[in-house]
């Protein structure tokens, strides 16, 4: 249960292990053609391939290509990279991010995760 003092979590602060759907639009995943089986079940990470430990994986959404259901995850300092690139991706075409990044739920989220990463 959450306390009641507590902030609601928003597009731009993901709670742990669970990234909004509007922020992981701005990721790029790997060709799903490409990913290993153990990617696809959430086993090993998205992007390195390393196993992933039960409670360190970030989820990143379950995805449907062509009729096959994925479940991909992700460790931390990838989701922080592949964030990285998205906020270069995402930035320079939004116009919230030039004119006030703070106003922008998305690169906030980005941002999040880069600093998450890091940790």
């Amino acid at each position: 249960m959450q306390h009641a003092t507590a902030p609601t979590p928003s597009a731009a602060e993901p709670p742990r292990g669970d990234v909004p759907a509007a922020v992981l639009a701005a990721l790029t995943l790997p060709d799903f053609d490409e990913l290993t089986a153990d990617q696809a079940r959430g086993a090993d990470c998205t992007w390195c391939r390393s196993r992933l430990p039960r409670g360190g994986a970030v989820d990143l959404g379950e995805r449907r290509h062509e009729g096959v259901l994925f479940f991909l995850r992700s460790c931390r300092r990838c989701l922080a990279a592949a964030a990285h690139r998205g906020l270069l991706d995402h930035a320079p075409m939004c116009e919230p991010c030039t004119d006030n990044a703070a106003e922008c739920p998305v690169g906030r989220g980005l941002y999040r995760l880069i600093r998450d990463g890091r940790r």
